[in-house]
């Protein structure tokens, strides 16, 4: 065995971050499909040729909501999204995710979750973060999911630009949060699929609350600006 001067085994060489998996071949649920947020992210993979199914807790109302997306999107109750999808993006309303999660774990066991959630209050001064008991959206959906792998991304991007089908870049970075690297990677790969849009490696989702609260000043920046703002990172 080579060794190096000290006697140990030379390190082999990192990794290249930007070295990702192909995930051209996975299905995508997107649970909470029908809201503004859900429908442009389904909108946005499918005209990038991924399989996308919506979820929707009544299967009609989602089946409706695919059929205007086109692109092939399928709709589906969401235990059926969940059950049948490689990749389950949770974009449904914060009143809503400890319910939905809980009713749907059996289905999501190995998934691989990306939670998109941003937990928010409004009052006449604005948009403010809220602080959940397990630290964030994210870990609250980890804490309620055990056998699955949740990630956190995609929280910082405007429906309204999702949506617009005149639109052919989504000009942003997407902060990627997660445990295991391997899933992070698919992340990643994942929001580069969509044209003008970067997955970005952000730590750990113990971080994942001041990510998901800087959407509250995202608005404050768009309401001041007019304005449909994102993120980019810079020297990276």
């Amino acid at each position: 065995m080579t060794t190096n001067d000290s006697g140990s085994a030379p390190k082999p060489p990192a990794k290249d971050p930007w070295d990702l998996p192909d995930v051209s071949g996975l299905t995508i649920g997107v649970l909470g499909g029908t809201g503004p947020q859900g429908r442009g992210l389904a909108y946005r993979f499918a005209r990038a040729g991924q399989s996308v199914i919506i979820g929707s807790r009544a299967a009609d109302r989602a089946q409706a909501a695919a059929d205007e997306l086109g692109h092939g999107v399928r709709g589906a109750d969401n235990a059926a999204c969940a059950r049948d999808s490689d990749v389950v993006i949770v974009a449904v309303p914060w009143d809503g995710h400890a319910k939905t999660l809980e009713s749907l774990r059996d289905e999501l066991v190995g998934k691989l979750v990306i939670d998109c959630v941003n937990p928010l209050g409004f009052d006449k001064k604005g948009a403010y973060a809220l602080k959940p008991e397990e630290g964030s959206a994210a870990e609250q959906a980890a804490a309620l999911l055990p056998d699955s792998r949740v990630t956190a991304a995609f929280h910082h991007l405007s429906a309204v630009l999702l949506q617009d089908e005149a639109i052919e870049e989504i000009d942003t970075d997407v902060l990627v949060l997660g445990e295991a690297r391997a899933d992070t990677d698919i992340v990643q790969a994942l929001a580069g699929r969509i044209p003008g849009m970067r997955g970005i490696f952000a730590g750990r989702l113990r971080n994942a609350h001041q990510v998901e609260s800087l959407v509250a000043n995202l608005i404050s920046v768009n309401r001041r600006y007019k304005a449909h703002a994102g993120l980019r990172t810079t020297d990276v």
